[in-house]
Order: C-alpha cells, then structure tokens, then sequence
C-alpha cells in the first residue's frame, strides 16, 4: 500500500514525541540553531539568502516527506524536520524583513493571524488542537503547518522586541525566558495544558533568536562574539546527542488508539 495514503487508525502510532524536559532544551537549542545556521549559510559560507532559501527549503519538503511517510515517531526525522523548519522560518522572516522591507510590526501581526487561523480550521475540523493524538495525515499536516507558522512568528516577534523596540538580546533572552517560566507555573496550577503548550512553544523560537543573537553577534553590538558557525556547531551536537538517546532508547511508542 502506497504509504502516503492515510492507514487505518489502528495501525498509527502517535507522531510526535513526548513533553519532557528534554523535548523543551532540544525545542530551544534548534531555535537558536535556526538563527545561526541561517546566518552562517547566508552570509559566512557565503551562499546568499536566495541560494539558502532555495536549498533549505529543498531540504525541508525532502525530510517534511519522510516524516510524513513514517507511521510512529522516529526522533531523527521528527528532529531534523523541525530544525529545517527553524531555518526556513527564519529566512522567511528575513525575506519579509530585509528583502521586501515589511515592517516587523506588519509580519509579527500577520504571522499571528495566520498562526490563529490554522489554529481554528484544526479545531474546527479536529475538535482538538492536542499534540498528544497526532496520529492522520491531517492531524500532522495541521500540526506542521502550525509549527511553521509559530517559527516564523517568533522569528519576527524576537526581532520585534530585541532591535525595533530597543529590549537588546540579554533583556530578550531574560524577557522572554521570564514569560516562559509564568506560563509554566500557570500550567503547573491547573491552567489548560494545549493553551499553555502553544504558548511556550510559540514564546521558545524568540527565546532561542535572542540566545543565538547574544551569542554570536559581536560585543560591540551588545553580543558576546562566538560566531554563528561556533555556535551553531555547538548547539548541533547537543542536538545530536539528545536526538540519538532517544533514538537508541526507541522513542515514543504510544498506539493511537491508548490516545483517544
């Protein structure tokens, strides 16, 4: 059977991987990596915007449609699928910004928006915007098309915050990082936990722009100058070893039917 066809639900197994703490320092270091490895390939290797956007891009719809095809979790191609959505996000928020010169007040509101919209058609559609029972192709398309919009989304509000509004990247990562821990602790005393969860997940991608601005841009422009090749290289092989732990430990093994 053609694997892009949807199965039947019992033979899917949730797509997405459980919300522990390593899922939020995997989430966060990839956010950053989305800042800095855009950066590193536009501009220190020398690639130029269009030719990054092209090939990541290429890259992403190539990995979005192995994740599509699995039918469990597999933490590589979930991972990696969500670091290409950070790049892509990220040029396509520099796209709006330095290419096209849409003010970062316009695309953070648009982005919004659109980020609303998905999220009503998925509710309308699902009855559920739960991360916990992705287990139809139109359940992860929606998730997916979600995940993108809030790297994008972030991207512009981080931008937003740290440069057009003057906050600076130390007060950003603090900011955002103070916003993060409050929805937490309204989580922890009974707040709605998908409210709270695509909140945090939204507010993570301006968190991790902050950090990999702080940590790459020099001192003199409020920075602490470890470059966007170091950076990047070091947050990826954390990555890399959160991922293969939970690749060797077998990852996520929940039935869609325990998920209902």
């Amino acid at each position: 059977m053609n694997t892009l066809t949807t199965p039947s639900a019992s033979n899917w197994l949730n797509k997405v991987p459980e919300v522990t703490l390593s899922f939020w320092v995997i989430k966060i270091m990839s956010t950053t990596v989305g800042e800095t490895g855009a950066d590193f390939l536009a501009v220190n290797a020398g690639f130029g915007q269009g030719m990054t956007r092209t090939l990541m891009g290429a890259l992403l719809a190539g990995v979005l449609l192995m994740q599509l095809r699995t039918r469990r979790y597999t933490p590589w191609i979930y991972w990696l699928t969500v670091v290409l959505v950070s790049v892509v996000g990220t040029l396509v928020t520099d796209l709006l910004t330095d290419g096209l010169g849409v003010s970062l007040y316009v695309s953070t509101s648009a982005f919004a928006v659109a980020l609303a919209a998905i999220f009503a058609v998925w509710f309308w559609v699902e009855r559920s915007l739960s991360i916990h029972a992705i287990f139809s192709r139109r359940r992860e398309l929606f998730y997916w098309s979600a995940i993108l919009c809030t790297f994008a989304l972030g991207t512009a509000a981080g931008d937003l915050a740290t440069e057009a509004l003057g906050l600076g990247f130390t007060w950003g990562v603090v900011s955002f990082g103070a916003l993060i821990a409050i929805i937490y602790a309204a989580w922890r005393i009974g707040g709605n936990a998908v409210l709270t969860f695509w909140i945090s997940y939204i507010l993570t991608r301006p968190l991790g722009a902050a950090l990999g601005d702080l940590l790459t841009q020099a001192k003199a422009y409020g920075g602490l100058g470890m470059g966007a090749m170091w950076t990047s290289t070091l947050f990826l092989t954390v990555i890399v070893m959160l991922v293969a732990v939970a690749q060797f430990s077998g990852g996520r093994r929940i039935n869609v039917q325990a998920a209902e």
